[in-house]
């Protein structure tokens, strides 16, 4: 009779968590390009970041972004590659990787752990760069 009182108490308090856990998940802009955990997003542009970034829903877990664009800036320490796509009078993006890459003027697509850094900054971190085309099978 004890076991069966205590299995009913920890389905309650399961059942009672998830809904919590639920409750605390904001919902994430179909369109936008912001997505809970590792999910991939519609990717914004250096046009459309600058009105995204004020729309970043509140959350205490992973936000992952998507960002397709140019990279404008390309440093490595011999570690970290540090890409930088949009130029300084918008919004700058900036994808923190392993891999170093050419600035060439191709089109590629940012996707990583969003982090706000400042105003017109943001980061992320982990990032992956994937070719632009790879964007709609991303999804």
């Amino acid at each position: 009779m004890q076991i069966r009182s205590i299995q009913r108490v920890v389905i309650l308090l399961s059942l009672i968590a998830s809904s919590v856990a639920a409750d605390t998940i904001p919902d994430f802009d179909e369109d936008g390009p912001f997505r809970e955990g590792e999910g991939f997003g519609n990717p914004a542009t250096c046009d459309t970041i600058g009105d995204w970034i004020d729309r970043v829903p509140e959350y205490d877990g992973r936000i992952s972004m998507t960002i397709t664009g140019e990279i404008v800036e390309s440093h490595w320490d011999g570690a970290l590659a540090y890409l930088i796509m949009c130029e300084p009078e918008e919004v700058q993006v900036m994808c923190i990787t392993y891999s170093p890459a050419e600035v060439n003027g191709e089109t590629i697509m940012f996707a990583g752990g969003y982090n706000r850094s400042g105003e017109r900054q943001v980061v992320l971190d982990p990032c992956l760069v994937f070719p632009n085309e790879a964007s709609s099978d991303l999804k």
